[in-house]
């Protein structure tokens, strides 16, 4: 256990048995009152957001989280079979802790997840990816309007907008986070 004020911003707590992730921990003194820090946490397991005031002396659990490096290998059911690139054990994570970014994993991409026990409780794939277009109509002469996009199919088969001058067979980077075309790579 560790009092309050070794709290910082970043942490994994145990906060009334959920894992919580610390995004924002100030050091409050108001007036003629007792100090107390103001913590705004994320649960790590439904994403919400949980505001909590602590005793500067108050004693809380914070969780032993390691967080590396793992290849994607491939998909399995409900799981991601992911590789320790130092010691090639195989682990099986969970699709729903990747989110919507999940879409846009290929093989041999590297991800960050995070263990806490032998339990993986947060992962994360890179902010963006270079993926070949695989399928796009062909752009049609004078149909340039300012920012026109049209539809494209990336190699992981998810349909992006892109700009009208890329062509099937370009590759391209993709935003992970919001499936947004980003720029033509050369």
């Amino acid at each position: 256990m560790a009092k309050a004020s070794d709290v910082k911003s970043g942490n994994i707590l145990r906060f009334n048995g959920e894992l919580v992730s610390v995004e924002e921990f100030i050091h409050r003194t108001p007036g003629n009152l007792r100090a107390f820090y103001q913590a705004r946490m994320r649960n790590i397991k439904t994403n919400k957001l949980v505001e909590y005031r602590f005793r500067t002396d108050e004693e809380v659990e914070i969780a032993r989280v390691e967080t590396n490096d793992y290849q994607y290998l491939y998909e399995d059911g409900e799981f991601f079979v992911v590789m320790d690139n130092n010691t090639y054990d195989q682990f099986n994570i969970p699709k729903s802790l990747f989110g919507d970014s999940a879409r846009f994993l290929k093989e041999g991409m590297n991800v960050i997840v995070a263990f806490e026990s032998d339990e993986p409780i947060m992962a994360q794939t890179p902010a963006s990816v270079e993926l070949e277009i695989t399928y796009t109509e062909p752009a049609v002469k004078g149909d340039t309007s300012t920012n026109a996009l049209k539809s494209a199919t990336v190699e992981t088969g998810v349909e992006i907008r892109v700009p009208l001058f890329i062509n099937q067979g370009d590759k391209v980077k993709v935003d992970t986070r919001t499936g947004d075309y980003m720029e033509r790579v050369k």
